[in-house]
């Protein structure tokens, strides 16, 4: 195994699907859940955050704790329950204006982390 790779990503969900995204989050498909960590993620978060009146983003950050992220993250496109799941969850969201051609999340650059160890 290698060592962990971190990855955030933004993007923004809908004022009037706010509502609808958190609830379908508070209940994720359990197939979901099995495929991400099938597909080497740990750790995986997202937060909203309202940064202009009315817009609210939402920041995703997981560990990448795998050999291939991009071969787990082919297998994750291709599981049939993850793929209903984003048919559910994508009408929620919307790229930022910054997006290129084709992205949906936009990825961020780690610029700081720090991992404490216990003495």
């Amino acid at each position: 195994m290698s060592d962990v790779q971190r990855y955030g990503f933004v993007i923004r969900v809908k004022r009037e699907k706010l509502a609808e995204y958190e609830r379908l989050h508070a209940d994720t498909w359990p197939g979901v859940l099995a495929q991400i960590t099938r597909s080497n993620i740990r750790n995986y978060s997202i937060f909203v955050a309202e940064l202009e009146p009315g817009q609210h983003f939402l920041f995703a950050y997981y560990e990448y704790v795998g050999d291939d992220h991009e071969a787990d993250m082919r297998a994750m496109a291709k599981d049939e329950e993850t793929l209903r799941w984003w048919q559910v969850t994508d009408p929620c969201q919307e790229p930022i204006s910054t997006a290129r051609p084709g992205e949906h999340w936009t990825p961020m650059k780690c610029v700081f982390h720090h991992d404490a160890t216990r003495d």
